[in-house]
């Protein structure tokens, strides 16, 4: 991670193996970098070049939200040329939904909150799936019904020291992922909270922000993380 280089250098080939669950691809994507650039209006026009300044700047985890425009054909888009990256959807908040990205060739679900017919429609398609929790109610309930981690939403709501006590009661194994207002200044002490990477949003990507401009705001976020 400390010699992230500014061109791809990565085969575009799926890193798993068929064997592999989606616990396991997305213990893979979170071991090369747990972050995930969420792309919240970004439009087909700007898929490709976005992508590719989020993947050469180490990135592996990528959600185009639904409330974007023409959302599933950015995915498709997404898909086909980074096919080493994990790539999927934000808020996806109907199971109807989650058959549609995986119909683009979407592989990640992440939803704003919980809802465990989104969860059982994400499992039964083979997809990584996180949806959102405030509570250690939501969050037990929602690694019950089977989510491979949790999307703590919002963030802002959600203290550093919030974050120690539910890790110090949630299966080690949990990954939690604070979303909402993270930039590379407060990654530190959610990280020292037990955090194990972050949904980055506008700080990272916004509509009309240019490919440089994200790859700028990626390098920072990297050297930030890796220190």
């Amino acid at each position: 991670m400390n010699t992230l280089q500014t061109s791809p250098t990565t085969p575009k080939t799926p890193p798993e193996s068929p064997t592999q669950t989606p616990a396991q691809i997305l213990a893979q994507a979170m071991a090369q970098l747990p972050l995930i650039a969420i792309l919240r209006g970004l439009t087909p026009a700007e898929a490709p070049a976005v992508g590719q300044a989020l993947l050469s700047s180490g990135f592996a985890i990528i959600e185009v939200p639904l409330n974007s425009p023409e959302p599933l054909q950015s995915i498709a888009l997404l898909t086909q040329q980074f096919p080493q990256a994990l790539i999927g959807a934000g808020t996806v908040l109907s199971p109807q939904q989650v058959k549609d990205v995986h119909a683009a060739g979407g592989r990640l679900v992440v939803s704003p909150n919980f809802d465990p017919s989104v969860v059982a429609q994400a499992l039964a398609l083979g997809m990584v799936v996180l949806p959102g929790v405030a509570t250690p109610s939501e969050a037990f309930a929602a690694l019950k019904a089977g989510a491979h981690g949790l999307k703590l939403f919002p963030a802002e709501m959600i203290s550093p020291a919030a974050v120690k006590a539910m890790r110090a009661v949630l299966p080690p194994h949990a990954a939690l992922m604070p979303v909402g207002g993270i930039t590379p200044d407060n990654m530190g002490v959610y990280r020292a909270a037990g955090a194990s990477g972050f949904g980055l949003g506008s700080a990272l990507y916004a509509p009309g922000r240019s490919a440089e401009q994200v790859r700028e705001n990626a390098m920072a976020f990297v050297k930030k993380f890796c220190g």
